[in-house]
């Protein structure tokens, strides 16, 4: 494997400028396409990491920097949209540099998670105190304006006049649970993210022949044991009626669950890869998955019980 280029010569601004303007379609892209588009900004890390592993840290730096002068311009004025969009490319940055340090892939989605979750919060804090004005109230208004706006998109696309009034009627108090359950949730769509990336990266970085780290299969990975009393924890949690003590443990739950629903999806790629399942299956029921809830909490409790139940009969590894 390459190490990509040094970080010293001319700057490659071809290169740089390529890689700021995928970056920059993909935000466009994101915040025009309703729905769909929130899933293409999955893809805006790949940019960052590809271009930090091919030139180096100086000059790959240079790709998000350039993006996020892009974005400033299109955008105007600082808003949460800015700030989800750049900590996804700090994401792929980080990740590259994870995978030239040879960290295990737990430490490296740790490592991204944490300083994407510690820089967020300096970033929300510090502009608070700029600005002077109340962040979580911001946030609020953020979410309440973003759920009546996907409200319109499922009245345009047919939903039942009874069913959209059913959700209207139901909006602040959906907006008031969000709000509460956000840290959760922002910390398991950074896993999701990072983990994504991960597995999307590996090939890519491969078929260039650029530093990428040697994983294994991640068919066979498993959530680490001691997880279990985490989640054993969280749900003593739920039982007292404190509001503070039910928040605090539904916010750890949600990225427990995160963390086993990919091991649970390790589980079934194992088993599509032993059994030679045809390409438009695994699409079919990865979809299933994706889009039916009852489907993606059974593979999170294919991840948890695995620990117990051992479905692939992996060998525990020797002392």
């Amino acid at each position: 494997m390459t190490q990509g280029r040094e970080n010293g010569g001319s700057i490659p601004a071809r290169e740089i400028a390529t890689g700021a303007a995928v970056t920059s379609m993909l935000f466009a892209a994101s915040l025009a396409i309703p729905i769909f588009g929130f899933f293409l900004s999955f893809l805006a890390p790949l940019p960052t990491l590809f271009f930090r592993a091919k030139l180096g840290r100086k000059a790959g730096a240079f790709v998000p920097a350039a993006a996020s002068l892009v974005v400033a311009f299109s955008v105007g004025v600082a808003s949460f949209d800015m700030l989800f969009f750049g900590e996804l490319m700090l994401a792929g940055f980080i990740l590259a540099e994870c995978f030239e340090a040879d960290f295990s892939v737990e430490r490296t989605v740790a490592w991204t998670v944490g300083i994407m979750l510690g820089s967020a919060g300096f970033l929300l804090v510090l502009y608070g105190n700029l600005a002077n004005i109340d962040v979580f109230g911001s946030m609020s208004e953020y979410l309440s304006r973003n759920l009546a706006l996907t409200l319109d998109v499922y009245r345009r696309m047919g939903m039942s006049e009874e069913n959209v009034r059913m959700i209207a009627d139901s909006l602040d108090e959906i907006a008031y649970v969000l709000v509460r359950i956000l840290p959760g949730m922002t910390a398991a769509f950074a896993l999701f993210v990072s983990w994504l990336t991960v597995l999307m990266a590996r090939p890519l970085l491969r078929s260039r022949g650029l530093v990428c780290p040697s994983y294994g299969s991640l068919r066979l990975w498993k959530p680490p044991e001691p997880l279990v009393w985490g989640v054993i924890l969280c749900g003593v949690g739920l039982l007292p009626p404190d509001k503070t003590f039910k928040i605090a443990a539904l916010n750890g739950l949600i990225v427990l669950m995160t963390v086993y629903f990919f091991g649970g999806i390790a589980i079934i790629s194992y088993f599509f890869e032993k059994k030679r399942f045809p390409i438009f299956v695994r699409v079919f029921l990865y979809s299933l998955i994706a889009l039916q809830q009852l489907f993606l909490f059974l593979v999170v409790g294919l991840g948890f019980f695995d620990m117990w139940l051992n479905f692939r009969k992996l060998e525990p590894p020797r002392e």
